[in-house]
Parts: C-alpha cells; structure tokens; sequence
C-alpha cells in the first residue's frame, strides 16, 4: 500500500499583532526623530538666506563698479540680470548680467528680496522677512537684514 503523504497547510507570514508592534515602534521613532530634523530645516534656510544676500550684495557691488552707483528701488534687484530700460540708466552694463544664473533668486521661503537704494542702514538696504513672509517676527520668522549679518 501507498502512503499518501499530507501537506501541511502552514503559511509564512506575520500576525496582526506583529504588525501592530511594528508599526507603534516606527511610530515612536517618528515622534522622537522628526522634531529634530524639522529645527534643522529651517536653520539650513536660514544660513542659505544670508549666503544669499552676501551674494546678491557682491553682485550689488560689481554693478557700482561698472556703472558708478547701485540700482534705484524702482529697477530693483532686476537690474543685476536685465539692463535697466528706465531711470538712472547704466553706462557700462555688463553683457550678461551680474547673477550667475541669470535671474534674481528668491529666498528659501518662495518670497522676494526686499531692496531698498538707498537704504536707512547704508548704501542699500536688502532684507528677507524669513518663515512668515510677513514683517518683523522672532526665531524663523525673523527678518533677515544685510545690514545685521556678520
């Protein structure tokens, strides 16, 4: 006689409270780590925004080189990639434009440079107005001003 030989019906797989575990643990890992990270966020566009007005400061400066004075509030931060079509027009405007990529940056926000020639705190004033995009503000939401970087 034969014998007929049964398959065992077991299934590998994990039970409903495995997963359960598993899923409160990458749970409290979350909780714990991504607080951490989101304050480092926004310290990294924080010293992006002042690299930024360094940058655009530099710029600022070549055009005076090349021209004898800054941009007027009213050409704005446009003139340093455009050739101003209107006020105090440039004598020596540099082919090309004074920005590297050929158009004004924004900040890490989404929000425009605020400019100002002349300015109250210098020859220019240059301002971002951080996380809130609104003026004034503490922590992130604080203005970031050229006239206050070191």
């Amino acid at each position: 006689m034969k014998k007929v030989r049964q398959k065992k019906n077991t299934q590998a797989g994990f039970t409903l409270i495995e997963l359960m575990v598993v899923i409160v643990i990458l749970g409290l890992l979350a909780g714990v780590i991504i607080p951490r990270f989101m304050g480092e966020t926004d310290k990294a566009k924080v010293a992006t925004t002042k690299m930024q007005i360094a940058s655009l400061e530099s710029a600022l400066k070549m055009y005076k080189l090349d021209n004898g004075s800054y941009p007027s509030t009213e050409q704005g931060l446009q003139a340093l990639v455009e050739a101003p079509t209107a006020g105090n027009l440039p004598t020596n405007w540099r082919k090309g434009g004074y920005l590297e990529k050929g158009k004004v940056p924004k900040d890490p926000w989404k929000n425009d440079y605020i400019y100002i020639c002349p300015g109250s705190h210098g020859d220019f004033d240059l301002s971002s107005l951080g996380a809130d995009g609104e003026p004034g503000g503490e922590g992130f939401d604080k203005d970031i001003n050229n006239w206050e970087i070191e």
